[in-house]
């Protein structure tokens, strides 16, 4: 029976640098493709003609590139940082609408102001002109922020008009976060990959979508890279790269098919 293999198939990983909860195992949430590429040096062998006499394979390696869609904060701490994961979240409130009152101070407080962390602009409703920040607001289109308040106050001249305030806050009890540290040169997370693919569609003399399934596994495994590239009128699919090495007892991996 020969068999097909068809679609992005399922990845999971699980560190294996240390042990205890809170380490997986973490599947690659809808995954788009995966390619695990194996590779190795080549060494010619030239003697006085034009052709190698011998070739042999030199240094090997297995390096791979999954692309997933579904962000997975604990995949990320775990696999590619390292880190343990924290509770709590930070989101942006953008553009919210507000009106510089037409009395002093002139301030606006905004409306995640408890957990308010920073600034990130305001605008003129109307025009759409940017406001500066000033010490200490004198003029059209200036304004000051208080950070642990979340307060921002305005120039007399400015009373009365419709603006838009965007700016960072937390959610305390909402998500996951990584803290990302600067850790020492060397430090690397080790983890183990599992990928398996079980559609075998239609094979000659079968039946369509049978199960076929084919697994790799690879005992050992570091990240080198992790992408988080938006695009306009597209999903964001995450790039996530590695590479395998031997683990302690020499062993790379497996390849698994069901057919011969």
């Amino acid at each position: 029976m020969t068999q097909l293999s068809f679609g992005p198939a399922v990845m999971y990983g699980q560190r294996v640098d240390l042990s205890g909860t809170g380490i997986g195992p973490r599947q690659f949430g809808l995954l788009q493709d995966v390619d695990i590429t194996f590779s190795y040096t080549q060494k010619e062998l030239y003697g006085q003609f034009q052709f190698p006499a011998a070739i042999a394979r030199g240094q090997g390696k297995v390096t791979g590139k999954a692309k997933l869609a579904q962000i997975n904060v604990l995949l990320y701490a775990d696999l590619f940082f390292g880190l343990a994961p924290g509770a709590g979240s930070d989101t942006v409130s953008q553009d919210e609408p507000q009106t510089i009152p037409q009395n002093p101070p002139y301030s606006v407080t905004v409306a995640q102001a408890v957990n308010y962390l920073d600034d990130l602009g305001v605008w003129m409703a109307a025009s759409g002109d940017r406001f500066n920040t000033a010490t200490a607001p004198s003029a059209t289109l200036q304004y000051t922020v208080n950070l642990s308040t979340g307060v921002y106050t305005f120039a007399a001249a400015d009373a009365g008009k419709a603006i838009r305030i965007s700016y960072l806050y937390s959610l305390p009890t909402t998500g996951m976060n990584v803290l990302i540290t600067n850790q020492p040169q060397g430090y690397t997370p080790a983890w183990k990959c599992r990928i398996f693919q079980k559609i075998s569609p239609t094979v000659p003399g079968g039946v369509q979508n049978i199960s076929l399934p084919w697994t790799m596994e690879l005992n050992a495994c570091v990240s080198n890279s992790l992408s988080f590239p938006t695009a306009q009128d597209n999903w964001t699919l995450n790039a996530f790269d590695f590479a395998a090495f031997a683990d302690a007892s020499g062993t790379v991996g497996r390849y698994n098919a069901v057919s011969q």
